[in-house]
């Protein structure tokens, strides 16, 4: 069953937790003056960056993970569903535009970065790899092996940097495109991501044997519950996180949009 006591301290996890901290520390502080004169510490961006690094480990080096690895599909739904909102966003929110444009201004990247950054690309690549590791074979293929589901997370959390990127861009160089850009993106990727948790909710069949032969947490909660209830969830909070984009997106051109008040 579940140690609840025990969290993932593994050298690669909390030493790249560590690492990232230690680096954005450095950029903020001693490195400050030379990337940013006259710069202030960027104070509430930073507790939105750290608050990403806490975040991220709470998802995948809490207990959760036992549960999401071993028995609860819904709870790797959550795990995921972590992974792709609260913390890609948190991490460019908190990410300084002088942080990033130093090395997105390089001209040898900036051809490769256009296109990659274009919400087109951005859009079609964060669904689709998304999509792609919900497939039987790969799902289940990353419970069975631990460095693959590493590597999942891993890539959920990059193409989820894609996808906040045309919401969020931290970037001068590439910044976010005018508003009624970004609600037309938003809802694209929103239905462009129906198909996948449609196939989770309706399929006839128990997709992922792990969770159809685990060991029951909850009396009466049974694997068909389980997959329909992540279903629910993983089209629920994409529904909401695209609602409230959409309202924010709104909201600021609206304001964005009305004369200056006569003084």
């Amino acid at each position: 069953m579940i140690d609840w006591r025990h969290w993932h301290n593994e050298p690669f996890l909390t030493g790249g937790l560590i690492l990232a901290g230690w680096l954005y520390a450095l950029l903020a502080g001693p490195l400050r003056p030379r990337l940013a004169p006259g710069a202030p510490y960027p104070l509430g961006q930073a507790v939105q960056f750290y608050a990403a690094l806490v975040v991220f480990y709470l998802a995948v080096g809490s207990p959760l993970d036992q549960v999401s690895e071993r028995f609860l599909l819904s709870a790797h739904m959550v795990q995921h569903l972590l992974i792709m909102y609260p913390v890609a966003l948190l991490f460019l929110l908190g990410t300084p535009a002088w942080m990033v444009d130093p090395v997105l201004s390089q001209p040898a990247l900036r051809g490769p970065l256009r296109l990659l950054l274009h919400p087109m690309t951005c859009a079609v690549v964060s669904t689709a790899v998304i999509s792609l590791w919900h497939a039987p074979f790969l799902y289940e293929w990353t419970l069975q092996d631990k460095l693959v589901h590493v590597g999942e997370h891993l890539m959920f959390l990059a193409v989820s940097l894609l996808y906040w990127w045309p919401l969020a861009s931290p970037s001068a160089v590439f910044p976010s495109p005018g508003y009624g850009a970004r609600m037309i993106y938003i809802c694209g990727t929103e239905v462009a991501m129906i198909p996948v948790s449609a196939y989770i909710v309706f399929s006839g069949d128990i997709l992922y044997p792990t969770y159809e032969y685990a060991p029951r947490l909850i009396a009466g909660f049974t694997p068909a519950d389980d997959q329909l209830t992540a279903g629910a969830i993983m089209k629920a909070a994409g529904m909401a996180v695209s609602l409230t984009a959409l309202g924010i997106c709104f909201f600021k051109w609206s304001r964005a949009s009305q004369p200056d008040p006569v003084a």
